[in-house]
């Protein structure tokens, strides 16, 4: 895109088809199971989606990213993957899809797959041959076994631990019936890793990005994209060798962890980019990659994915200092790489910001850890130390700086009701994973995986005609769809307008820092002669000259309030 063209200027069809749509797009996760629900079974669906294309489109969203639609057993709320290239009957079927799709493409929207690399489930066919088949055969290898320590095997490969917590190993028993050898799961014991180094492997999945694109799908979202390559030379380094020898505090930064952003992966992304690059426009990618900041270029390379997600922000306070060195650095990071960067302050795995911008300074991450390292919504959920109406306002203000910065912006479904997290879900609701595996350490995922409010009555408030999967709080009817369409100043409303503004003011990928004298304050201009000004502070301060476009709180008398965003012409 030129740097003097708007997004504006572009009709449908044209965004639809330009190269570049995806570098400084406003993309919004759709959670399928918790979006809208078309049959009144309590699941989300396809045809849900379908149907709401409307109110996607009068959000003014660029693309949709859907996270998994297959067929699972819910053992990681669909991270957990049977079969790559089917749908969940449960939700649709294929033909469903097609016409989600067709939907929209008609209105304007691209459309991003989530994808699972890393691990498939259990139930995949090709484990299921695994556990039938012998030791050392094709079908174990396909996986990751090892025959355990011990005169027996009776003990694990390593002690390594999984990330939902428990042992990284499983053991199987033999088709003859006598206990047998482990495999790895960094995951859950339901998401057995695949084998990367295997041929078969790689090619499937090469198959599999074709399926999908030749339905339509314009981009991919890569699950756990630092993980799929893995060095599993003997003998297996122990947790205190990997603790010693790890000196970044968000992970090797020279790629010799032995399953976390190995240099080999890159092999895999470059295969992928030769089939995204058959298409045309070409097809993307965003790596989701927990790395050191150092590493994250790889992913986001032009002969890789193209585009990793910055999760910087998302793990910052709400603070100007902290918010001016992670947005200079990462556009700095990207103008020398060629990649275009990414903002993020919500996603299914996270905490909503709404609630974490609410909570005492120093409350941060994606679980909320208090300073003393403790999980906000074990320390007391709701009860404890929340401030909502602080939270919503810094969230509002958050979220309107974002959309003013030069790359892709992604949203997660419901930030623009201005949701903040269901806290209060009981024990015997809960379906995510880390919840059971980690009791008392974490609560984990559903509360920001609760169904949408559409409407401020009913028995799921409009998001189908039955009930819904996880519990919603009575508190969700004031912030439906319903309660906030046409209504002044509420967050709908805002996200409404700042996402068109994006279109019609977004030119060049660039900003320069305006001196405010004010530590609290950001200031910055864009190409096309807009500002974006951020009161981080207290107390309210002088507005600068010019015309108000949008703001995240009504302003005071010349004034930008406390924790208020503005966007001035």
């Amino acid at each position: 895109m030129s740097t003097t063209a708007t997004l504006a200027t572009l009709s449908d069809s044209d965004r639809l088809a330009d190269p570049n749509w995806w570098r400084q797009a406003s993309v919004y996760q759709i959670y399928p199971r918790s979006f809208s629900d078309s049959n009144g079974d309590g699941l989300g669906d396809i045809k849900g989606i379908t149907a709401k294309v409307p109110y996607l489109k009068a959000l003014g969203i660029d693309a949709v990213w859907l996270s998994p639609f297959y067929p699972s057993a819910l053992a990681d709320g669909g991270y957990d993957v049977d079969d790559y290239r089917n749908v969940d009957p449960k939700l649709g079927t294929l033909e469903d899809f097609d016409e989600m799709a067709n939907a929209l493409h008609a209105a304007g929207i691209k459309l991003i797959a989530d994808i699972v690399p890393n691990h498939s489930s259990d139930r995949h066919e090709w484990f299921k041959e695994a556990l039938a088949s012998p030791k050392g055969s094709p079908a174990r290898d396909r996986y990751i076994f090892r025959d355990g320590k011990g005169p027996n095997g009776e003990f694990p490969p390593s002690d390594w631990d999984s990330v939902f917590g428990g042992p990284a190993w499983e053991r199987i028993t033999e088709p003859d019936g006598t206990p047998g050898q482990w495999y790895m799961h960094i995951f859950a014991k339901e998401q057995p890793d695949l084998n990367w180094a295997n041929r078969e492997i790689r090619d499937d999945f090469l198959k599999t990005l074709r399926f999908w694109s030749d339905r339509g799908v314009d981009g991919f979202r890569v699950d756990v994209a630092h993980a799929l390559t893995k060095d599993l030379t003997e003998p297996l380094l122990s947790k205190l060798e990997l603790t010693e020898a790890n000196t970044g505090t968000d992970g090797f930064p020279d790629g010799s962890h032995p399953f976390w952003d190995r240099d080999e992966v890159h092999e895999v992304y470059a295969e992928w980019r030769e089939v995204f690059n058959e298409y045309n426009p070409p097809r993307t990618a965003v790596a989701e990659a927990w790395v050191h900041a150092t590493r994250r270029a790889r992913y986001a390379s032009p002969e890789g994915l193209g585009q990793a997600f910055n999760f910087d922000l998302l793990q910052a306070d709400f603070d100007a200092e902290e918010f001016h060195e992670i947005i200079t650095r990462n556009l700095a990071e990207a103008a020398a790489t060629g990649a275009s960067s990414t903002w993020v302050f919500s996603n299914h795995d996270v905490v909503r910001h709404a609630t974490r911008y609410g909570l005492p300074k120093g409350s941060k991450g994606k679980h909320a850890k208090g300073q003393d390292g403790k999980d906000w919504l074990l320390a007391g959920g709701p009860e404890k130390d929340l401030d909502i109406e602080l939270g919503k306002r810094r969230a509002r203000a958050a979220t309107l700086l974002m959309l003013a910065l030069p790359g892709s912006a992604y949203l997660y479904q419901g930030e623009e009701l201005g949701l903040h997290e269901v806290a209060d879900i009981p024990e015997s609701e809960r379906q995510d994973p880390s919840f059971f595996r980690n009791r008392g350490v974490e609560v984990g995922r559903d509360g920001c995986r609760v169904p949408l409010p559409w409407s401020v009555e009913g028995t799921s408030f409009g998001f189908g005609d039955g009930g819904a999967h996880l519990p919603q709080p009575d508190w969700f009817s004031s912030y439906a769809v319903e309660a906030q369409d046409g209504t002044r100043d509420s967050t709908l409303e805002l996200y409404r307008t700042a996402l068109r503004l994006r279109r019609e003011l977004q030119t060049a990928e660039e900003l320069e820092w305006i001196e405010t004298g004010n530590p609290d304050v950001l200031h910055f201009s864009r190409p096309g002669g807009w500002r974006a000004v951020t009161n981080f502070g207290d107390t309210a301060v002088d507005l600068p000259a010019g015309t108000v476009l949008v703001s995240s709180a009504p302003l005071e008398d010349g004034k930008l309030p406390a924790n208020t965003t503005a966007w001035l012409r």
